[in-house]
């Protein structure tokens, strides 16, 4: 059995954070492909402080199961006082966040940071 992760509101200093890890998702975010990334952004959110880039622009589908992934990630994010970006330009999935109440929710931006460390890549080409 896990320990409980630390609220966001933990107690102490803010832990020193290392710059981001981007991680490209290709193709679709869904029923079939959820278990595996998720247990990526598991073990990418493991640690304290984590800074993680998802790179959507590569992704062509996303479905509730894949806005429950990225929630996840984000709830774990937070509870290790992290940040979660999101690099998406696409106006179906920023429709698709205002529609399920997520707008406001992520941090979304149009491109990458600048000259992060990657973690690969995920899905097919």
């Amino acid at each position: 059995m896990s320990t409980p992760s630390p609220s966001p509101s933990a107690a102490g200093p803010p832990a020193r954070c290392p710059g981001p890890t981007v991680l490209p998702l290709h193709g679709a975010i869904d029923l079939l492909t959820a278990p595996a990334l998720s247990a990526r952004l598991d073990g990418l959110t493991a640690h304290p402080c984590p800074d993680l880039v998802l790179d959507l622009r590569p992704t062509e589908f996303i479905d509730c199961t894949g806005l429950g992934v990225l929630c996840r990630a984000r709830n774990r994010v937070l509870a290790r006082r992290g940040r979660l970006r999101l690099v998406t330009d696409s106006a179906r999935f920023l429709r698709m966040l205002r529609a399920t109440g997520l707008w406001g929710v992520f941090e979304v931006q149009p491109r990458l940071p600048g000259s992060p460390a990657t973690a690969g890549t995920y899905g097919p080409r």
